[in-house]
């Protein structure tokens, strides 16, 4: 049993690696690393988001008048709710003067630049969200590919030192093919713990994504009232 357990041991195989072999699995060693402190940060900055987000909500609630608030109500952009607010707010502004000085300031046309600003402030948004996804999805994807690529490598390479040989014998050649799957087991080491984190940062941010929607239409028609 000691002789099993010191023949699996995962140095021991990582030093019979060819210099192959054992960069992919640095690099996959390094891969992980990055991958759980993505996901432990975009985990923590949803999760700081979303509070921002409810509190900011309910304080817009308490408030009689939205289009009649203070400047100071627009400077919160680091709050995904209170950056659509400002974008919002400017653009109502922004519009009912250029109105005025060509003689259109309508109801509707404050409305369509304000509507247009939350879209492209609800866009901005999402992004922002959904930042850091696409490199943990390279990373779901691309990692047992990394793994196979130094296994077949491995093996490759073991084939080729048994050929040489006048002799070959399983306990010759088991050493170097071991050795090649230390890379497929890195690789889906790396992957395993990476696709459930993707997937559930990926229903995170659906959350927040349908939560900001309903505030950038919820916002919108709280605007078009105030302004009638």
């Amino acid at each position: 049993m000691l002789s099993i357990l010191a023949f699996t041991n995962p140095i021991d195989v990582f030093l019979r690696c060819d210099p192959v072999g054992q960069a992919i699995t640095v690099m996959l060693a390094v891969f992980s690393i990055v991958a759980w402190a993505v996901m432990i940060g975009k985990r923590n900055d949803l999760k700081q988001l979303r509070r921002l987000n409810l509190a900011f909500e309910q304080h817009l609630h308490e408030q009689p008048s939205l289009i009649d608030l203070p400047a100071t109500y627009r400077n919160k952009r680091s709050i995904p709710y209170g950056d659509l607010f400002a974008d919002a707010i400017a653009a109502y502004w922004r519009a009912a003067e250029l109105g005025k000085s060509k003689g259109i300031d309508t109801k509707q046309y404050r409305l369509e630049h304000t509507e247009n600003a939350l879209q492209r402030a609800l866009a901005r948004q999402v992004l922002r969200y959904e930042s850091s996804m696409v490199f943990l999805a390279s990373i779901v994807s691309g990692a047992p590919f990394m793994g196979l690529l130094g296994t077949v490598w491995g093996v490759m390479e073991a084939f080729s030192a048994v050929s040489v040989q006048q002799t070959a014998s399983i306990q010759t050649l088991a050493p170097g093919v071991s050795a090649a799957l230390l890379t497929t087991i890195a690789g889906l080491l790396v992957a395993i713990p990476s696709v459930f984190g993707y997937n559930i940062l990926f229903s995170r941010n659906k959350l927040l994504i349908t939560e900001i929607e309903n505030y950038a239409s919820s916002l919108s028609d709280r605007i078009e009232l105030e302004s009638e």
